[in-house]
């Protein structure tokens, strides 16, 4: 995405907060967020973000309530192969659904990232399919859109100096987007089952109080 793009988020956890904060400070004209927790979407609209609940129904029709058109000039999975549906089956687990989803509203010749993550096997998966690594995703959709893919895990050094100087002078404040809370060692059980739950913050386990300040769960 360039300054004055429109861009969808799809997952409201801290990558998908991150992710948002990050455009914005890249200029976007709009950024929104899609999840179906409403204390995310929240915590997502906390600065700045418009916000789709993936539980009510089709993702386009939302965003063409916000943009007046169905579609945006890039997207991003910041959820992975655990995704669920929408709508109806909001809480039934659809492995594809994100990735479809982004190909369905990115616009001709729209980028599409995936930090997201996606693993060769699955044991646990609902289908035999997606137990190896093999989901039904809508290839012929993104090709007759011209749609640009970027995979991979995110090159973390090639960005992290100009972040934190960004950071440093106060360009972006990464700490309240994805809503931080530092906890302690022994802590650390409550914050994964908190987050797991889906609470809108991004636990930050310091053990041995280097940063001086804890959060009591």
């Amino acid at each position: 995405m360039r300054p004055g793009s429109t861009l969808y988020v799809a997952g409201a956890g801290p990558v998908g907060l991150a992710c948002a904060a990050s455009a914005k400070l890249l200029g976007a004209a709009c950024v929104i967020v899609g999840d179906m927790i409403p204390e995310r979407l929240a915590q997502a609209r906390s600065f700045g973000c418009e916000t789709v609940d993936v539980s009510v129904g089709p993702i386009a029709d939302q965003i063409h309530a916000i943009l007046g058109v169905p579609e945006v000039d890039a997207a991003v999975d910041c959820v992975g192969f655990e995704a669920r549906g929408c709508g109806h089956a909001a809480h039934q687990e659809v492995p594809a659904q994100v990735l479809n989803d982004c190909m369905t509203v990115a616009r001709a010749g729209g980028s599409i990232g995936i930090p997201g993550l996606y693993v060769t096997s699955d044991p646990g998966a609902k289908d035999e399919a997606a137990q190896h690594g093999n989901l039904s995703v809508r290839l012929g959709l993104g090709w007759s859109k011209s749609n640009t893919f970027y995979t991979g895990q995110c090159p973390v050094m090639k960005y992290h100096r100009e972040l934190m100087m960004a950071i440093l002078y106060d360009k972006v404040q990464i700490a309240d987007a994805v809503n931080a809370k530092v906890i302690s060692l022994d802590d650390a059980p409550k914050g994964y089952q908190n987050f797991d739950q889906g609470a809108p913050t991004k636990f930050v386990i310091d053990p041995h109080n280097a940063t001086g300040s804890r959060v009591a769960l």
